[in-house]
């Protein structure tokens, strides 16, 4: 069974990313679970985000198509990145959810793939 792992990350944690002192150990614990999840064959696919200040939102109201740089949402926490991993079942998926670097700060959303429809 398929699960997307939604990382969120603080503004905070973004910021370790590349130019702060502290770079090395953010990518290190990144670099350790992604090793993790590869040695047991999981991830199906995955990739880091750029930051919240590169999000483009659109919306379509009243046929008008509205585009807001940035965000939509206004929270402490931003989507910083996402594997899809194929597992046995939710508990696995928890699991691997558990073990990334941003449950500890920020939150990991579990949430099932839906297959596609077979095409008529």
């Amino acid at each position: 069974m398929q699960f997307m792992l939604i990382l969120n990350e603080t503004e905070a944690e973004f910021a370790r990313r590349s130019g702060h002192p502290d770079t090395a150990t953010y990518w290190a614990g990144w670099n350790a679970f992604i090793g993790a999840m590869a040695q047991a064959g999981i991830i199906v696919k995955g990739d880091a985000l750029q930051g919240p200040h590169s999000a483009t939102t659109v919306r379509v109201k009243d046929g008008r198509t509205m585009v807001q740089d940035g965000p939509f949402a206004d929270t402490k926490e931003q989507l910083g990145g996402y594997f899809v991993i194929e597992v046995p079942d939710l508990d696995a998926a928890i699991a691997w959810a558990a073990r990334a670097p941003s449950a500890a700060y920020a939150s990991v959303e579990v949430r099932p793939v839906l297959p596609m429809a077979p095409r008529a």
